[in-house]
């Protein structure tokens, strides 16, 4: 199948984030996908590894997703779980399979708990791993996490900077829920020449709200975005309809979103994407 491919700044840019399984068996995860074709937008963007917990290998699931929807898939690559030898081999074999993307990061620290078995590798650092990639002929993008809980956001844009000036080609930011904290995305990165790509995370019910605002490094979620969802007589559908809005407000101020749906459920991204003002 033809891979269709086009890159973020190459007008508004909407990617879906993709939690792959944890077991050997894709095809239920690939079913919720491909019934996804037919709406609007660009690419799947496959995590690794995220909160330091096995996967399925993102780099095989990038692969099984372009063969079986058609759209490009974009590879999370960590200096967290390999080696400079095997982030090498990762990146050539990944390109040799017809990925084209990576959005590089560091990866989630691994949980106090599980340190007895589980270690951080690190062998590079996140500029040595951009370099690789471009090296072998990636387009490169990055993250930024502006640590909301600490008003990390001006270290986090100067961090960006050199990204943006070692030859990022994008980057993604953590979840956004109202318009202050987008506006101040927004003035914060205005000198740095990068899509910015606004990340959104669709609220579920009342306790998925307060968890990720009270447990979750790098989101805030408003008071009355909270409140709001207590009161919603279908929190479900209330969650949609705030992903609509924010739709809304990143295309009126970033050159596009990166839709992150909870728990497997892909069936939300209808009514973001099909409802969208």
């Amino acid at each position: 199948m033809t891979v269709t491919t086009r890159m973020p700044g190459e007008g508004f840019y909407i990617s879906i984030e993709v939690v792959p399984p944890a077991g050997p068996d894709a095809e239920p995860l690939l079913a919720s996908l491909a019934a996804l074709d037919g709406l609007p937008f660009d690419a799947f963007s496959v995590a690794t590894n995220p909160v330091a917990k096995p996967r399925m290998s993102a780099m095989a699931l990038c692969t099984l997703i372009q063969h079986r929807t058609g759209h490009a898939a974009i590879l999370h690559c960590t200096t967290r779980d390999h080696n400079r030898l095997s982030l090498q081999g990762l990146l050539w074999g990944a390109r040799a399979l017809g990925i084209e993307t990576v959005l590089v990061t560091t990866g989630d620290f691994v949980a106090l708990g599980d340190r007895k078995t589980t270690s951080d590798v690190r062998d590079i650092d996140l500029f040595a791993l951009m370099a690789m990639a471009f090296e072998a002929g990636f387009n490169v993008g990055v993250v930024l996490d502006p640590h909301p809980e600490s008003d990390g956001l001006q270290h986090a844009a100067q961090r960006l900077a050199r990204k943006a000036d070692a030859g990022a080609r994008f980057v993604v930011t953590q979840p956004v829920y109202d318009e202050a904290a987008a506006d101040a995305l927004a003035e914060a990165t205005r000198h740095i020449d990068i899509p910015l790509i606004m990340g959104i995370l669709p609220l579920r019910t009342p306790r998925h709200a307060d968890f990720l605002h009270t447990k979750v490094a790098g989101i805030a979620i408003p008071k009355p975005l909270r409140e709001r969802m207590h009161r919603a007589p279908d929190p479900i559908a209330e969650g949609i309809l705030n992903a609509r809005e924010l739709l809304a407000m990143a295309r009126e101020r970033f050159a596009g979103a990166c839709i992150m749906p909870p728990f497997d459920h892909y069936e939300v991204m209808a009514g973001i994407l099909t409802k969208a003002p």
